[in-house]
């Protein structure tokens, strides 16, 4: 019975994180007291009717089948000082380095040396904002489904074109990566060289690492085609700065280029 009681309430929480409901919003679209649902979660009603657990689930825009696996919402388990659950709809999570807690971006402390923080950071961090939470939860949809695909055939030719395209789960594109083949400078090698045309992530969705996967993806097949050589041409800024991190670097013999590949001493890392 005690099994059942708890997951019972973690069901319920689960639900609640899933339509994005407080206790308060799901009570009143259930036609239900909000003790009712405190009770449930807390474990204080250990047989509700099955009239309320069905209005509460049709209130939180569900249908759970005989025998239905719900996963936990995340952060489940943690509680807060006085020892008690936080609510899953505002997407609890710790606190794992000061760039986490959007306080710490707010005020800058994160540029800041640990000794001159104004006052530690909490254990564990939230999103009030639903507008916030329901971006926060986009990305994770979509970097935890993220799919990449090569676009036509990768021909070795000069003038041949590459094109990569970055899907979330439904198949929307995210993110794209061009290049093409040229003649290898006189310098370098006899056959192609690949160039990197550009990158582009969509709006909303930067900074998580699409981009680093797209260009993993063509280095690596850059490595298996033989063509062995990549170069990017781009100014000083953000673009140098991101093809940096993922394996370029300045070739010291052409004005603001960049290159990697097994000629340029680049060792490739499987990415992608």
């Amino acid at each position: 019975m005690g099994e059942d009681v708890l997951d019972l309430a973690v069901t319920l929480r689960a639900l609640r994180r899933r339509a994005d409901l407080s206790q308060r919003e799901l009570a009143d679209l259930a036609g239900l007291p909000k003790s009712t649902i405190t009770r449930i979660e807390s474990g204080e009603i250990v047989d509700p009717r099955f009239r309320t657990v069905e209005r509460l689930v049709r209130a939180a825009g569900t249908v759970i089948a005989v025998g239905e696996h719900i996963e936990p919402a995340p952060g489940e388990g943690l509680r807060d000082r006085a020892d008690r659950n936080f609510p899953p709809h505002l997407d609890v999570r710790p606190v794992e380095q000061l760039t986490d807690w959007a306080a710490a971006w707010w005020a800058h402390w994160h540029r800041l040396p640990r000794r001159a923080w104004p006052l530690e950071p909490p254990e564990f961090t939230y999103d009030l904002s639903r507008t916030r939470r329901a971006q926060r939860r986009h990305r994770e949809w979509v970097w935890q489904g993220l799919r990449l695909r090569w676009v036509g055939e990768r021909g070795l030719r000069a003038g041949d074109v590459w094109r990569l395209v970055a899907e979330a789960p439904d198949g929307a594109p995210v993110g794209e990566l061009r290049a093409f083949l040229r003649g290898a400078h006189p310098e370098d090698q006899p056959g192609c060289e690949a160039v990197l045309e550009g990158v582009v992530v969509a709006r909303g969705l930067r900074g998580m690492g699409i981009g680093r996967r797209l260009v993993g993806e063509f280095a690596a097949e850059v490595e298996r085609s033989g063509v062995g050589l990549a170069r990017a041409v781009v100014g000083a800024g953000t673009a140098a700065a991101f093809l940096r991190r993922c394996g370029f670097r300045e070739d010291s013999g052409r004005v603001v280029a960049m290159v990697f590949g097994r000629h340029a001493g680049w060792v490739p890392d499987g990415a992608g």
